[in-house]
């Protein structure tokens, strides 16, 4: 009589790997994380890729209509992190700081599902974001069938930011290089810039910050079980995919990149990563800018939208898109 399958992966309980190959996702996690949903923003699903399963969530101001005194909203697209393996677009701290940049920015928010690893190894998520980018732009098109939100007028395809977290940093800059600022494949949307909040990066040589003290929210153990979990098999973490100025990677000179904003927490063990990334790009001659919140550690922006140094994420993310929007 053979032995019971054991646990030999757990991120965090929220996804476990046993050791017969099966895999399996809690469905009642619990969130210690209040609901902050007033009314002032309308938010809804979609349905983007019917292959695959994949939903998107839509967010809008109420007050959404362009008068004599505003303008049309811009288009945020927000990528939930959780390293490639856990996270969705229906998680309140996602949820939550949806509403949060939709009407702080006063935008129209699109907050894409991604399907997850190990089940789906990367490249699958950025995969899912160019193929969530494409929907949006199928709808700026569409002569009939659009939806509503997105063919009232209301909208400004000519203004389109994406942001990421952590992992959706990551997914971010892939976009960034693979839709490049001088293909007008996307017309009529035009991607005026990038924002990559805390991006999860990695490398097989530890960084000083990786080496600190752990984080209440990571540590070198989950960082390693999440590139184990979502790279190619057989991967490491200098893989392209999670090194973007790796022993393999491509160089970045020749591309045309869009501006590029990297907001980072001083106190998280992702932060040399993003401020070399950051540095390394500007060597290129790359628009960037690079911001770093002191004390503060991964997630502080998505997991607490409505507080003060949130405030002040979006004052640096509004500027961002006002400066880059013409």
């Amino acid at each position: 009589m053979g032995s019971l399958p054991q646990i030999v992966e757990d991120c965090l309980g929220i996804l476990q790997v046993y050791s017969d190959g099966s895999i399996v996702r809690p469905g009642d996690i619990e969130f210690n994380i209040p609901d902050h949903d007033d009314g002032s923003v309308l938010w809804k699903d979609c349905l983007y890729d019917k292959k695959h399963g994949l939903y998107l969530r839509l967010y809008k101001p109420v007050v959404a209509q362009p008068t004599s005194t505003t303008t049309k909203l811009p288009i945020v697209f927000f990528i939930h992190g959780g390293g490639f393996c856990v996270g969705s677009r229906t998680w309140p701290n996602c949820h939550n700081c949806c509403l949060r940049l939709s009407s702080g920015l006063r935008a129209l928010v699109v907050a894409p599902d991604y399907r997850l690893a190990p089940e789906y190894r990367l490249p699958a998520a950025m995969d899912d974001a160019v193929c969530v980018v494409k929907w949006v732009q199928s709808q700026a098109v569409s002569k009939s069938g659009a939806d509503t939100w997105l063919c009232d007028g209301v909208v400004d395809f000519d203004r389109v930011f994406i942001m990421g977290d952590s992992s959706g940093g990551n997914i971010a800059h892939h976009l960034a290089v693979q839709l490049r600022s001088d293909s007008n494949e996307l017309a009529p949307l035009r991607v005026r810039g990038y924002v990559l909040s805390a991006p999860f990066f990695g490398g097989t040589v530890r960084t000083k910050s990786e080496e600190g003290p752990p984080e209440s929210m990571l540590n070198l153990n989950i960082l390693d079980r999440f590139w184990r979990l979502s790279l190619p098999n057989g991967g490491t973490a200098d893989h392209p995919l999670a090194n973007p100025f790796g022993p393999q990677s491509p160089s970045l000179e020749a591309v045309a990149l869009d501006p590029i904003l990297v907001v980072v927490g001083g106190s998280e063990l992702l932060k040399d990563r993003a401020e070399d990334y950051a540095r390394r790009l500007k060597e290129l001659g790359k628009k960037v800018e690079y911001v770093v919140f002191e004390g503060k550690q991964h997630g502080f922006f998505t997991n607490e939208p409505f507080s003060e140094d949130a405030d002040g994420v979006l004052r640096i993310i509004e500027t961002f898109m006002s400066e880059n929007s013409g």
